[in-house]
């Protein structure tokens, strides 16, 4: 059986409640306010429903009344989104787009493209953060639309994977100011550094082989699940371990880290990968958007 309610009934009870009365609720749908009353009284009779209490002097919600009025609320936002989304999709715009990253990058360098891409699409952007081997399996199984990430080695990319270089960056390696590592003497090579704890951060892959790296391994690890964990347990002291430069100066000219003397800067190219198969309006805007003003902070 058709329900009575149809979306104008819906927008009618919006717009009364809205406008506190009739007469502004039909100034507002440009409708005269006896159109707006025959409607609302067909509709009462339909449903066998008194939507309003009309015994004082101003007409008023039922508790009926208001349950139409609140869950129609709900699908007249409903079928907002409804349009809007078919509207992106015939226009080639995706509804998501996920952009995983390396959790060595911080998630802000990717707020300047969020908040351009509003301007231009309503797809709704997913940042999503994974760690080594995560990023790579996240792209080839399609839970991300796009990586930014380090380059690991030189291994052959998969055929249906298109990936371009858009920036570099430095890995130093740190510890709490504090750390006793900073008493020792000598370089700092492997047999220095299996003595200190190390801080690492969890590889997110779910099928793939986890990938290590600056782990040696009779070293002593702390593994953590993110980014922020691990800066927050070097500073606690808990041990040593490496951040992009970008994001351990601060916390250098501030005391609470400092740089392992005898260390090596290292460093490596930051890389923007994307599969092949499906490039839409959205995938495509946010790729020329990285290439364009990709800088890391």
């Amino acid at each position: 059986m058709q329900s009575p309610i149809t979306l104008e009934a819906l927008h009618i009870l919006d717009a009364i409640e809205r406008r506190g009365s009739f007469a502004a609720a039909a100034v507002e749908l440009e409708r005269a306010p006896s159109s707006l009353s025959y409607q609302i009284q067909k509709l009462e009779q339909e449903l066998d429903i008194m939507i309003f209490d009309r015994s004082g002097h101003k007409a008023s919600f039922t508790d009926a009344g208001l349950v139409i009025l609140n869950q129609g609320r709900q699908i007249l936002s409903a079928t907002k989104n409804l349009v809007n989304e078919a509207s992106l999709v015939a226009n080639g715009w995706e509804l998501d787009l996920t952009i995983a990253f390396d959790g060595i990058i911080p998630v802000d360098n990717f707020f300047p493209l969020v908040e351009a891409f509003s301007q231009v699409s309503k797809t709704r952007i997913k940042l999503q953060e994974e760690i080594l081997a995560g990023c790579w399996e996240s792209l080839l199984q399609g839970r991300s639309d796009l990586l930014v990430c380090p380059k690991m080695g030189d291994e052959p990319l998969p055929p249906e994977v298109k990936a371009e270089r858009i920036g570099k960056f430095s890995m130093v390696w740190v510890a709490a100011n504090n750390h006793y590592i900073h008493k020792r003497a000598g370089v700092f090579d492997d047999e220095a550094r299996e003595k200190y704890r190390v801080i690492a951060i969890a590889d997110t892959a779910r099928e793939q082989a986890p990938i290590s790296v600056n782990i040696l391994q009779k070293q002593p690890r702390l593994t953590v699940t993110n980014f922020h964990a691990k800066i927050e347990a070097l500073k606690s002291g808990l041990g040593i371990g490496t951040l992009p430069r970008q994001v351990a100066m601060p916390l250098i000219e501030s005391g609470e880290l400092k740089v392992i003397e005898g260390s090596e800067e290292t460093f490596a190219d930051i890389i923007l990968s994307w599969r092949r198969n499906s490039i839409g309006e959205a995938k495509s805007w946010c790729i020329q958007y990285l290439k364009k003003n990709w800088q890391i902070n």
